[in-house]
This record gives C-alpha cells, sequence and structure tokens, in this order.
C-alpha cells in the first residue's frame, strides 16, 4: 500500500495547476462556457478543500460527507451516528442550511483552521448537556471569528442553559489559546463573547484579531440578553440565548435568533463529541437538490472535500436523477463511496434493495458499499431525530474501521486524492480547450472591430486627398481668403470640416463592427458597451484635432520666423505666422481644390521653406489622424480587454498538467521502488531464518 506522505514536489505542481485554474476566464457566452465555468469551480473547490489539504496533511482525521437529496434524512442520520441530536432535522425544507462538521474533541485542531474549507466561517458549539429540554434552541451563542484566506478573527463564546454560560466563556478562552497562542491569538485586540440563556450567567471568551482583519476594522464583539452580537468587516461573532443574538458578517447586519449568518460568508458548525472515534469527522451538507441555489452549491463545495462521500437516498427516490449525477460523478473520480438507502419498508425492503444493487451492478458501481436503514417512527425527524443504535450499527461500523484501522484509512484517503488527480487528464484538456475557444472569440470580435476602423483610416485619408475637408464653410471662407478674408475664420472651418469627416468616419465603423457582433453570439453580453463607446466620440475628436491645429500653428510660426531670417520670399519680411498656418492647412485639406495654396504658400516663404513645411505639416496630420482613430477603436475594444481572457491560459493550463503528471509519475515510480526494496529484504529475511 502506498503511503499518502508529504510530496513537496508534487504539492508544487499541484498549486501551479490550481493558480492556473484560478487565473482561467471563461466570460463569452460560447456554448460550453457556462459549463467551463462551473468545471473551473468545482476543480478549485477539490484542490483547495481536499486534494492538497490532504496530501499536506496525511494523518487528519477522515472526513466523511453525508449528502443526499431534499428530505432523504441526512441531519437525522449524522444524528443517529453520533448518539445524540448535533443538526436539525425535522418536517420543513430544507431543513440543513448550516452545513453541521462533529468530530472528536482531540480532532478539533484539524477542522478549526483553513485547512479544509477554507472559504467557511468557522462557528464552534461547545460540549452541552442534554439534561435540559430544549438547550439545542436556546443556545445559539457560540461564535467565533472567521477562519479564512484573510486571516483570523475573534472567538467568542458563550450561551446555553445554566452553567453552560460560564462553561462556554471557559471553552472559549481555551480554544482561542490553543489556536493563537497565549490569550486571544498573536495580534489584534480581545473580542468578548458570551451571551445570556435563559437563567444562565454571562460567559466569556477571548479572541484574536488577525492583522488583515485589522486593517478592514474587523472588530468582533460579544452580545449580551439585549443586543445579540455582530461582526464588522471580516469579524464573525456569535450572540446567544434564547431572547437574541445573531451573526453579522462581511458588511451585512446581525440575523436576530443566531444560528445563520449575515450577507457575503457562510459558516460551517462544529460540534464535538467524545462518543465519536478520533479519526474520524462526520458532516452533514445541504441538500444536492435544495430550492435554494446556494444550499446546492455549498452542497457540492462540501462533497468536494471529503474522504468518503456517503450517499443518502430513499426507497421512494433512489432512482431520481440526481443522486445518479453524483454517483457517476464519483465513479468518474475514483472516489471512495458509501451509499445508504434510507427509509426502507420493511415489507419491500428486499426488493427495493435488490432493484438498488442492480442499479448500481449496472453502473459500474455493485462494489460500492450499501446500507439499507429501515422505516422507522424516528425517520421522520420527530422527537429526538435518532434512530435506534442498531439501525445505523453497520453504517457506523464500516466509518469506525476505516478512520482506525491504518491500511483502511489510508486506502480510503489515497484513493480519494489519486482519483481526483487522475480525473484531471481529462479535465483539464477540456478547460483548456474552452479557454481557447474563449481566446479565439475575443481575437474575432477585436478583428471586426480593427477591420471596421482601418476602412475609416482609409476613408479618411482618400476624402483628405480629395479635398473633401474644403467644402462648405470652409470653402466659402477660402474663396473670400484672397479677398482678404481673416486667417483665424479659415483654419476654424477646417478644423471643423476635419473634425465632421472622423465622426462620419468613426460612426460608420462603430455600424459596422456593431453589425458584426450583432451576428457573433459570443458578443451578446458585450455589444452594448460598443454603442455606449460611441457617446462623446465627436467631442474627444474635436479636441484631437483643435490640437493638431494648435501645433500646425506652432510649425508654421517656426518656418516663418525662419523665412523671415533669410528674407528667401518676396513678402517673407512681412507676412504673418498666422498666414503661413491657414495656406498649409488649406495645402494639406483641400487637395486638388486648393492647388493654389501651395503657390501662395511658396510666395510667402520660398519654395524651399513651403516644402519642408509642408512635408512636416503633412507627417503631423497623419500622426494626429491615426491618433484619433487609434483612441475611438481603443476604447471600443476596451469591454473586451475588461473581460480578461489572457492568450496563454490554454498553454499555461496543459503545461501546468504535463508537470504534474511527470510529478505523479516520478512519486509512483518511487513508491514502486521502495516496495520492491522492502520485498526483497524481506525475501533475505526469509532465506536468513
Amino acid at each position: 500500500m502506498a503511503t499518502l506522505d508529504v510530496r513537496p514536489r508534487l504539492l508544487d505542481a499541484l498549486s501551479v495547476l490550481r493558480d492556473r485554474v484560478d487565473a482561467a476566464r471563461f466570460p463569452l457566452p460560447l456554448r460550453g462556457a457556462a459549463r467551463a465555468r462551473r468545471n473551473r469551480a468545482e476543480l478549485l473547490a477539490q484542490l483547495d478543500d481536499y486534494v492538497i489539504p490532504r496530501l499536506r496533511s496525511p494523518q487528519a482525521p477522515l472526513l466523511a460527507v453525508i449528502g443526499g437529496s431534499t428530505g432523504a434524512g441526512k441531519s437525522t442520520l449524522v444524528n443517529s451516528l453520533v448518539g445524540r441530536r448535533v443538526s436539525e432535522a425535522g418536517v420543513l425544507r430544507p431543513t440543513t442550511r448550516t452545513p453541521v462538521l462533529v468530530c472528536h474533541p482531540d480532532d478539533l485542531r484539524w477542522f478549526a483552521g483553513p485547512r479544509v474549507l477554507p472559504q467557511l466561517a468557522r462557528m464552534w458549539v461547545p460540549e452541552q448537556d442534554d439534561g435540559a429540554e430544549g438547550e439545542y434552541a436556546a443556545s445559539g451563542g457560540l461564535g467565533r471569528g472567521e477562519f479564512g484566506v484573510r486571516g483570523v478573527g475573534g472567538v467568542a463564546a458563550g450561551g446555553g442553559r445554566g452553567p453552560s454560560g460560564v462553561q462556554g466563556g471557559a471553552q472559549g478562552r481555551r480554544m482561542a489559546e490553543e489556536l493563537h497562542g497565549g490569550e486571544g491569538g498573536r495580534s489584534g485586540r480581545e473580542g468578548h463573547g458570551g451571551a445570556r440563556g435563559a437563567g444562565g450567567e454571562r460567559g466569556r471568551g477571548v479572541g484574536g484579531e488577525a492583522d488583515e482583519v485589522s486593517e478592514v476594522r474587523g472588530e468582533v464583539y460579544g452580545g449580551g440578553e439585549a443586543e445579540g452580537a455582530f461582526g464588522a468587516g471580516y469579524g464573525y461573532a456569535g450572540g446567544g440565548g434564547a431572547v437574541g443574538g445573531g451573526f453579522g458578517a462581511y458588511e451585512g447586519a446581525g440575523v436576530a435568533g443566531g444560528g445563520a449568518a449575515g450577507s457575503g460568508m457562510f459558516t460551517v458548525r462544529i460540534e464535538t463529541e467524545p462518543a465519536l472515534p478520533s479519526g474520524l469527522a462526520l458532516l452533514d451538507a445541504p441538500d444536492i437538490d435544495s430550492l435554494v441555489a446556494r444550499n446546492r452549491e455549498l452542497a457540492a463545495e462540501l462533497i468536494c472535500a471529503a474522504d468518503v462521500w456517503v450517499l443518502v437516498t430513499t426507497a421512494a427516490r433512489y432512482a431520481d436523477a440526481v443522486p445518479w449525477h453524483l454517483l457517476r460523478t464519483a465513479k468518474e473520480y475514483d472516489v471512495t463511496l458509501v451509499t445508504v438507502l434510507d427509509r426502507v419498508p420493511h415489507q419491500i425492503a428486499t426488493d427495493i434493495s435488490g432493484r438498488y444493487a442492480e442499479l448500481l451492478q449496472r453502473a459500474g458501481l455493485g462494489h460500492v458499499p450499501r446500507f439499507t436503514i429501515p422505516e422507522l417512527p424516528e425517520s421522520a425527524g420527530g422527537g429526538r431525530g435518532l434512530l435506534p443504535a442498531t439501525a445505523v450499527a453497520a453504517l457506523r461500523d464500516w466509518l469506525e474501521r476505516h478512520a482506525q484501522d491504518p491500511v483502511a484509512r489510508t486506502a480510503a484517503a489515497e484513493r480519494t486524492a489519486t482519483g481526483v488527480i487522475a480525473s484531471l487528464r481529462s479535465r483539464l484538456p477540456a478547460l483548456a480547450g474552452a479557454a481557447a475557444a474563449q481566446h479565439a472569440a475575443a481575437l474575432r470580435l477585436a478583428g471586426r472591430v480593427e477591420e471596421a476602423y482601418e476602412r475609416a483610416a482609409e476613408r479618411v485619408r482618400q476624402e483628405v486627398a480629395a479635398g473633401e475637408v474644403l467644402s462648405g464653410d470652409a470653402r466659402a471662407h477660402w474663396r473670400d481668403h484672397g479677398l482678404d478674408g481673416r486667417s483665424d475664420e479659415l483654419l476654424d472651418a477646417l478644423t471643423h470640416g476635419l473634425t465632421s469627416l472622423l465622426t462620419c468616419a468613426v460612426e460608420e465603423a462603430d455600424e459596422r463592427s456593431a453589425d458584426a457582433w450583432r451576428r457573433d453570439p459570443a458578443a451578446a453580453e458585450v455589444a452594448l458597451t460598443t454603442a455606449e463607446g460611441a457617446a462623446g466620440a465627436g467631442e474627444r475628436l474635436g479636441v484631437i484635432v483643435r490640437r493638431w491645429r494648435r501645433c500646425l500653428e506652432e510649425l508654421a510660426e517656426e518656418e516663418t520666423r525662419e523665412a523671415r531670417a533669410g528674407q528667401a520670399g518676396e513678402r517673407a519680411g512681412s507676412v504673418e505666422p498666422e498666414e503661413s498656418a491657414a495656406l498649409l492647412a488649406t495645402a494639406l485639406l483641400g487637395g486638388r481644390r486648393a492647388r493654389t495654396a501651395g503657390e501662395n504658400l511658396a510666395d510667402l516663404l520660398g519654395a524651399q521653406s513651403a516644402l519642408r513645411l509642408c512635408d512636416r505639416g503633412s507627417r503631423l496630420l497623419a500622426t494626429y489622424l491615426e491618433r484619433a482613430l487609434h483612441g475611438e477603436r481603443e476604447r471600443r475594444l476596451a469591454p473586451l480587454d475588461q473581460l480578461t481572457v489572457p492568450p496563454d491560459q490554454q498553454a499555461e493550463l496543459i503545461a501546468a498538467l504535463s508537470v504534474l503528471q511527470r510529478e505523479k509519475q516520478r512519486e509512483q515510480r518511487k513508491e514502486e521502488e521502495t516496495a520492491m526494496a522492502r520485498e526483497m529484504a524481506m525475501g533475505k529475511e526469509g532465506v536468513s531464518g
């Protein structure tokens, strides 16, 4: 049996692959994009919540996630396996909204931090006295700070009946010291926990607050009977008692009554039970077919964190599509799987069990352990929600054996982790293919815009060469210019005409690209931003044209000054820079309609100066025309750039998979060599004996 030891190189390869998957984006609404987004999220959940944590901590307890359809009896099953009521069971659906994790007290350290399920805040519940009726409902108040990627929040304790308020405070302090060191953590301020239960005393817990949480002023406060508790920023706190309390999280207000999180953050409630064997933890997940979308998503995330999937279905729903989808997924990933056929009437137990076994056999899952639980009065969720110990004895024995037997425990964890890693051979290429399709679609859409603007640029060049700018008011001012017309008025008219020409060209380019995008399904969610980008185009183009005019005037002034110094032209000594600029602009924009403008400029400045000025002015005009169209084109392409579809994400995904496969093969060869060496050593010992 290969041991699931710490594998630094394999972990490094997995971490790189995880980052590549996290960076992949599928924003364009292509066929298969929604599936790729789901696969990406599922893969990230498996890597973050299970594979990487399991490889880093092979000695961690076995986590068995109890999942199934609505009303399958998951919470009742968990309560019965534990031997007391830890998860709410009832007839209202969905009952399990906050997942509940139960472990032995010695194993609490494995689940209190972000080793698994790092995106969920922890709500820790102290051991409770079963003697007081209704105490479970009254003790809403043991909360603790978020253990997430952003750091550790404060720990608060309290709630319950009678002395459990004091007990909760003491346990909160102990937990803070165990997990963070000292009194309440290595950094931050104290958070006072506790809440007054009915007839109870105030408990006090001390918790730390991590530096990053402090940066967003995430303080944790302990609530009392009146105001409960709330968390600011990323802090979390538990309110307690029968009267009030609640949780607030991540810019969310507190929710009265406890037991639910504020907006933006979800929790997992952690309970400890000495009767549960060390090395085994049970997690009661929300319904996989819940009407609440977030519950379904959370259930899928929790299943991805499991060493063992315990799929619970019923005699009435064992053939439903949802559980069979999970079973097929489990087969694909080769995970350690157990099925429970719950609420089976005695009269048809043999028949139903046989049919279910046949379906599993046809699906290639005949080897999966099956457990049948008969329909009992306790199955309906009434009373304490506990089944007789004999009804769940076989399942409990199987779980305890796999948790406590080192060989069985290693095999279960190794099989699940290896199965997920092996599944990457088919999942990563599919993800990379979707990434390539996204990049190709983004290039295609960008190409439509670029093609439209290239045609717009060609149109502008042709119309400038043909003298289209020198029409209308500009042409009238040019005719008047020879009759002592004003140079500034001619420049104003030419500036306006060039702005109009550019604006018309941009509008035509926008129409062409928008029409092309309308015919492309990939642009369904970005087409509207193209029209928004066109808003204010005329004003922006006018600004650029006016800048060109100022540069042209400076250029004309410079050449005029040099001409005056050389007295090259007939009238160089008396010409004004505005006159030179007006003639230059007319010569550049008038085409054949303004042949005399160049001649007049040569008379003013001399032939050589006029030619040099026209050459410099032509280059300046080309630069500003390109700048104007380039700016508008980039503005239209900005929505695509914001979608972050990097060109190399396909190659990076495939490269990361290749490195991971190479490291996995290296580990397998190493394990085979170790096993062979062990066999040879044993053989030598046998010969010696």
